[in-house]
């Protein structure tokens, strides 16, 4: 079964320096539809005004990766890490037993477009950590990337959860086949551009949630880049 969440549908948020769409209820936007899948929680597609950023806030109990697509994002937090997050980039923050950090987009004129997404963790009141790593285009192209896991393999992010999150770019004739684990679910995020799944075309800023699928087949992209998520049943 696959279960298409249109770019349009998602939830809206324009703060002026801040416009961003929830593909699960955030913030203000409610849908009882669509609270999270499996231990998915939030994905936001937000793109920051030169020059502005989230101030200082505070998280707890909550795995947060950032995915930055254009422009920069630079992060600081209160265990004292600092960084500048740019295309390529994965950052992981688990928030722990209490973290706050700002994320700020320094440019003068350039937007920063990043994907923010919340992992619930499998562990409370743990002690926070920062993770950051850089997948090239090369590790992506044509193939699916393991960017983020349990257990860190292939050189991944760690996360305190029973998932796994991989990247990909699509164009052309390129095409990738992935077989799920019995009883894992799916969601494929496409990112920009369009791509095709097990014959379903999606646009970018969509979402598909894939649960049963003996395969899944992902083809027809055109400058395609998109996220897929593997997660507990």
């Amino acid at each position: 079964m696959i279960i298409i969440r249109k770019a349009e549908e998602r939830g809206h948020a324009n703060f002026g320096w801040l416009d961003s769409r929830h593909s699960f209820s955030f913030g203000s936007y409610y849908d009882k539809r669509y609270m999270g899948f499996s231990d998915l929680r939030v994905i936001n597609d937000d793109r920051i005004n030169a020059g502005s950023g989230f101030d200082t806030h505070p998280h707890s109990d909550m795995e947060i990766i950032s995915y930055v697509l254009d422009g920069a994002l630079a992060h600081r937090d209160s265990a004292g890490n600092g960084s500048v997050i740019e295309p390529g980039d994965v950052q992981l923050m688990s928030a722990g037993w209490g973290i706050a950090h700002s994320e700020f987009n320094h440019a003068e004129q350039a937007q920063t477009h990043f994907l923010q997404i919340w992992i619930m963790p499998n562990q409370r009141g743990t002690r926070p950590g920062y993770q950051q790593q850089r997948f090239s285009d090369a590790d992506k192209r044509g193939r699916l990337q393991l960017i983020v896991s349990p257990d860190g393999a292939d050189g991944s992010l760690t996360i305190r959860q029973d998932m796994r999150l991989y990247a990909a770019l699509l164009d052309g004739d390129e095409a990738i086949d992935f077989p799920p684990a019995p009883g894992r679910k799916l969601w494929l995020q496409l990112a920009r551009g369009s791509a095709r799944v097990n014959g379903q075309m999606l646009q970018a800023g969509d979402g598909a949630a894939l649960i049963d699928e003996a395969t899944v087949r992902l083809d027809a992209g055109q400058d395609a880049e998109l996220l897929l998520f593997d997660l507990a049943g």
